[in-house]
């Protein structure tokens, strides 16, 4: 008798997505009430706005709803979602940016996680604010990848497939952000230190 690959799903969320898959609809109630919250909370961070973040994540699942049947159970669900929401949120960030150019629309609400992972370390060091609007300020994909490694704390393997790239690009991709970040923190610092 052939299991499941034990690190693709746990049983409970693979029995979840097959039920979800044939319209039980409690299913789906079960994997919205565990994803909603982290997928809210990358929105938000990825989009700057509570409004626009609550808009995009009822968006992501409500994609992932409809897409459930395209979903290969052997696979790891938490990647494809975070790949759906961050080429939501990009696909956003790009609208917005040929919308808005140059408009500072970053709000003051304070990052919050529980847990400490290396973005929030860099937080405490930094005020919430200058660390968002630094963020705010880096280019969309630089921005996911930070975000789906230091904040949704996605292994390198679950970033590729977020962001369809191959595992050795997203080791490039974090440096390259890692040293954006430090400039866009060392430019508004008093004196030039981050």
């Amino acid at each position: 008798m052939a299991s499941a690959p034990a690190a693709a799903l746990l049983p409970d969320e693979g029995e979840l997505l097959r039920r979800a898959r044939n319209g039980d609809s409690a299913a789906w109630a079960g994997i919205y009430a565990q994803y909603q919250p982290p997928i809210m909370r990358f929105c938000r961070h990825a989009l700057g706005h509570r409004e626009d973040a609550e808009d995009a994540a009822a968006e992501v699942l409500f994609k992932v709803r409809l897409a459930l049947d395209r979903f290969d159970l052997s696979r790891p669900f938490a990647p494809w979602l975070y790949r759906v929401a961050a080429n939501h949120c990009l696909d956003i960030l790009r609208r917005r940016s040929r919308q808005m150019r140059g408009e500072d629309d970053i709000e003051t609400v304070a990052i919050t996680q529980p847990g400490q992972n290396q973005l929030e370390r860099v937080i405490q060091r930094q005020s919430s604010e200058r660390v968002r609007a630094a963020l705010e300020r880096l280019p969309a994909r630089s921005r996911m990848v930070l975000l789906l490694r230091y904040y949704s704390e996605l292994s390198y393997d679950e970033i590729a497939s977020a962001l369809a790239v191959p595992r050795p690009y997203v080791g490039v991709l974090l440096l390259r952000a890692r040293q954006s970040l430090r400039e866009a923190l060392e430019s508004d610092a008093p004196g030039g230190e981050a």
